[in-house]
């Protein structure tokens, strides 16, 4: 399961909060939300504080979002590792 709440839209800006898994089918829902906020010129942050799990194509997506400059905040260790690392899985 996964719940996605957009938490500011302030200015150019939008920050994103995720609750529960980034996995499966909720992989592309996670995409296309921050896709429709970067097709409005809007830069996006995701908070990642309440994520418990992201599987393969989850790390995949998130680590394309920083090519869009997306800003991830209170990731933990894990999950940060595995942006950054394309080689964790």
């Amino acid at each position: 399961m996964l719940r996605i709440s957009i938490l500011e839209a302030a200015g150019d800006t939008v920050t994103i909060r995720i609750d529960g898994q980034i996995s499966a089918e909720w992989v592309k829902l996670l995409q296309k939300t921050c896709e429709t906020h970067l097709e409005k010129g809007l830069r996006v942050s995701i908070d990642l504080r309440n994520v418990s799990f992201v599987d393969r194509d989850g790390a995949a997506m998130l680590r394309k979002l920083t090519e869009y400059s997306v800003e991830f905040l209170n990731a933990s260790p894990f999950i940060a590792g595995l942006i950054r690392n394309p080689e964790c899985r």
